[in-house]
């Protein structure tokens, strides 16, 4: 027995000894070069650290002074998810639509220090194992936006590879910083590759893309963002590519990304996107062979906490070597130590970034220039905008009038103070004008829910309200945390947020329980929205039941209630990941009362409808029960017809109305565009939204947003959603007339173009300037974005024309600027059909310089210049 002590004893000592000896090893020297640090680590890793490290919740390991980290962050349009308030910026599309690379930049610049401050905050409480807290962001998005229908479309910059290329390079080194040593933060390039839809069959979906269209679409942007701008990581998409799962794919993963590219940064899968080799593609028999093939074709991290699990016995069992986890595992600590996580806090100048850059002035006010820079005026007829500041009344009406939720977009943070457009516009005209407003309708129906105050008729224990009960779990299961009484259920909380008491908001749920007693016989309806699922009961029975993923939605039950009859109800609600949602609400529905509708606007002087749609009903693999919606994609990209007929009765009052229409893709709106004299798309413009949309109604700034993306005139214009072959799809390969073409945006100034120089021929392989002459002919300073299309004149297969270069510009009235461009040879060449490789043909190449495509007219620019150049 003493023998077994003094060994025991003898062991303590030296498992004490080397926890406080750890910071002696060379991982934790940051005199070394980072590879000596990273084999050191790696080295000293048991098989079960090792694979937890390849989730992306990893583990603390306190013998190596390893601190725990999740690797799952996003930085869409600023810092997402978190706690702490943050600067919310207009959603990606949005920012696309400024057509400027400076712009997107600094914003992306700005976030990665709202990012340091949290993950510093972190630091010193402890709390760098949660999810939304880190320095790697799974951002941006950069698949094609080839589909209007596709619900995350409002996610990328667009349909363009060109045009995501400039932008996404931008974002990536705005938010990766310039340090030669350390990483701002990390960024990564998603989806690899071609993916964009459709959501609900995104997890089983097999494409086999040409050729030509993979090189020539899907992956320029991502070849720009991994071999020039240097993308810390990429992120592999659900679907298949080639019967393939894109995780472990022989061409995109092995031979394109690590061997063509020679990506030697980290690749994260999609979210439980490895579970679906197994389950959904069944290119797998079971979750080992899908974990060691992910592997092999270098996917770092799974994100999902599961399949990978499975290679602890994988290699005791010889299907894997330790050594090709080594591989990931070098990847992964490469990036945590370019962060610099394991050097002292002063060696790393980010380390030092105070929490005061969280929504800071120059934050704040860039918010704002983004959200103005990224309105399109698509139309304006017999100059109904600006209009006049000195108007006695104006009627604000619609659906996203005052909808908060809407001008955040997806992937989201949540600041301080949202500016609706209704807002904005009370704003602007303060106590000078009477601002009327009306919802007036659904964005689908004209039958509203008219809330009614219930707060006296709910009690519990003799208390007015609910009684609310919280649980660490998502199951309800044991003791709650915390038990409290609310005066109603209405919260919101971004995930990881304090629900309440040490409750943080995620994987937990709640219960709500009251007794309703009726005032008066008759109907009453009780709504539930929620992020996720729920289970709302009358007297014990169950009659609203959505207990699985929901995201956003409402459902109603009607209840038949006799006068002074208690009712006990109940709402269980669970939260899994991503914000939380839950309200419970009562009244009844009323259908629109157009003819009270129509006399309040009678003796307005504009009317501004505010539709369009919303994240509520677009998005990433949503329920959403509404007709043209599903999945979180479109079935029709027709503005819904209750918003045609609302648009039809304003406009027959004679009264000039402006459409202000809110979306994350196209829209097509054949009646409006033919009948409502101005239109702006304003996209989901971030925190400042309603204040930009007030700016430039009223002509306090001078819009120039361009559309990143094709509006079509019908769904008769688009091939199957299914369908990944380009041909007919985007500005580029779509040969009918579109209702606004890429590249449309008008100003409330006027733009001539003159002086297009280039030589009339050139060799191949050699570099060509092009410059031009751009003067506002107009009487406002304002922005012009001068665009230059390459269209070549040859029996191959090319684009009918392609954006090869862009430049936003300010000039003041009367002011003139001579642009100049360097086109490279890749961006005079072409993509061969058979190998993908670019080629540079011989024959004739088109060069059109202006404020849009060639041959589209516009009224704000007066001329489009082309000349035609000769290869040799």
């Amino acid at each position: 027995m003493k023998t077994v002590l003094a060994i025991l004893s003898t062991l303590l000592v030296t498992i004490t000894a080397s926890a406080q000896d750890y910071k002696s090893f060379p991982m934790w020297n940051p005199k070394l070069p980072i590879e000596q640090r990273v084999n050191d680590v790696v080295s000293r890793l048991t098989l079960e650290e090792k694979v937890a490290q390849m989730l992306n919740a990893t583990p603390a390991i306190p013998r190596l002074g390893i601190p725990a980290y999740d690797w799952w962050n996003e930085v869409l349009h600023g810092v997402a998810r978190t706690p702490f308030k943050t600067t919310v910026f207009p959603q990606a599309i949005g920012m696309a639509a400024t057509w400027d690379t400076t712009s997107l930049f600094r914003m992306a610049d700005y976030s990665a220090l709202e990012g340091r401050a949290i993950y510093n905050k972190a630091v010193e409480q402890g709390r760098t194992a949660e999810r939304y807290l880190g320095l790697t962001y799974w951002t941006p998005n950069i698949n094609i936006f080839r589909d209007p229908r596709w619900g995350r479309g409002q996610e990328t910059y667009g349909e363009d590879p060109f045009l995501t290329a400039m932008l996404g390079r931008a974002f990536v080194r705005g938010l990766q910083g310039e340090d030669p040593k350390y990483l701002k933060a990390a960024a990564c390039a998603k989806h690899f590759a071609v993916h964009s839809g459709p959501e609900p069959s995104r997890h089983s979906d097999n494409f086999n893309p040409a050729v030509y269209d993979l090189w020539d679409t899907y992956l320029p942007a991502f070849k720009e963002l991994i071999v020039d701008a240097n993308v810390a990581g990429v992120m592999c998409a659900y679907n298949a590519i080639n019967n393939q799962p894109c995780c472990g794919n022989d061409l995109l993963m092995n031979d394109i990304l690590r061997k063509q590219w020679k990506f030697t940064g980290y690749v994260t899968s999609d979210c439980w996107a490895i579970d679906d080799f197994f389950k959904y593609h069944k290119t797998h028999k079971d979750a080992t062979s899908s974990a060691i093939d992910a592997v092999v074709h270098g996917t770092d991290i799974e994100c999902g906490q599961t399949v990978y699990k499975t290679l602890v016995d994988a290699v005791k069992n010889g299907l894997i070597t330790e050594a090709q986890l080594d591989v990931s595992l070098k990847r992964l600590f490469t990036i945590r130590y370019r962060l610099g996580m394991f050097d002292p806090l002063s060696m790393v100048k980010y380390a030092q970034t105070p929490a005061s850059v969280l929504e800071s002035a120059p934050h704040k006010t860039h918010a704002l220039k983004m959200a103005q820079q990224s309105i399109v005026l698509l139309k304006n007829e017999k100059n109904v905008l600006p209009l006049s500041k000195s108007i006695k009344k104006i009627v604000v009406v619609g659906p996203n009038a005052d909808n908060s939720i809407a001008v955040l977009g997806n992937y989201n943070g949540t600041p301080s103070e949202i500016v609706t457009v209704l807002k904005g516009i009370q704003n602007k005209l303060g106590s000078k004008a009477e601002v009327v407003y009306e919802k007036a309708i659904n964005f689908t129906n004209d039958t509203l829910l008219v809330y009614t105050d219930m707060r006296k008729q709910y009690s519990f224990d003799g208390k007015n309200g609910f009684k609310a009960e919280y649980f660490n779990n998502k199951e309800l299961q044991g003791n709650p945390v915390v038990t409290q009484t609310e005066e109603t259920v209405d919260h919101f909380w971004q995930e990881g947020s304090q629900v309440v008491g040490n409750l943080n908001a995620y994987n937990f749920s709640a219960r709500y329980t009251t007794n309703y007693t009726a005032d008066k016989d008759g109907f009453i309806t009780f709504e539930v929205e929620a992020d996720d699922g729920y289970k709302f009961s009358i007297d014990d029975k169950s009659v609203l039941d959505a207990w699985t993923r929901n995201r956003w939605g409402a459902r109603t039950y009607r209840l038949k209630a006799e006068k002074g009859k208690t009712y006990k109800l109940v709402l269980e609600y669970w939260q899994g990941e991503g914000k939380a949602n839950v309200k419970l609400r009562a009244g009844n529905f009323e259908q629109t009362n157009y003819a009270a509708l129509l006399s309040k606007v009678s003796d307005a002087d504009a009317i501004v409808y505010v539709g369009g749609i919303s994240p509520q009903l677009e998005g990433e693999e949503m329920r959403v029960d509404y007709p043209g919606f599903n999945g979180g994609d479109r079935t029709t990209i027709l503005l819904p017809t209750v918003q045609t007929e609302l648009m039809k009765k304003l406009h027959s009052t004679g009264k000039p109305v402006v459409f202000v229409m809110m979306t994350g893709s196209a829209i097509a709106t054949p009646w409006e565009s033919e009948n409502i004299p101005a239109i702006v798309n304003a996209w989901y413009g971030g925190q400042s939204a309603g204040t930009a949309v007030a700016d430039v109604l009223f002509g306090d700034y001078n819009p120039a947003g361009r559309l990143p993306v094709t509006f079509y005139k019908s769904d008769n214009d688009l091939p199957s959603f299914l369908d990944y072959g380009m041909d007919g799809r985007t500005y580029r390969y779509f040969k009918g007339e579109a209702l606004y073409p890429f590249g449309h945006g008008l100003s409330y100034s006027t733009f001539a173009y003159s002086g297009l120089q280039l030589p009339k021929t050139i060799t191949t392989n050699k570099p060509v300037t092009v410059t031009v002459t751009v003067k506002n002919t107009g009487k406002r300073d304002g922005d012009e974005v001068v665009q230059l299309y390459v269209s070549h004149q040859t029996k191959s297969k090319a684009p009918v024309r392609a954006l090869k270069g862009f430049k936003r510009i300010s000039l003041k009235a009367g002011e003139s600027k001579t642009i100049s461009f360097k086109l490279t040879p890749e961006e005079l060449s072409l993509v061969n059909e058979t190998t993908g490789k670019y080629y540079q043909p011989k024959g004739n190449v088109q060069i059109s310089v202006g404020g849009g495509q060639p041959g589209v007219k516009n009224k704000t620019t007066s001329n489009v210049l082309s000349s035609t150049m000769q290869v040799l």
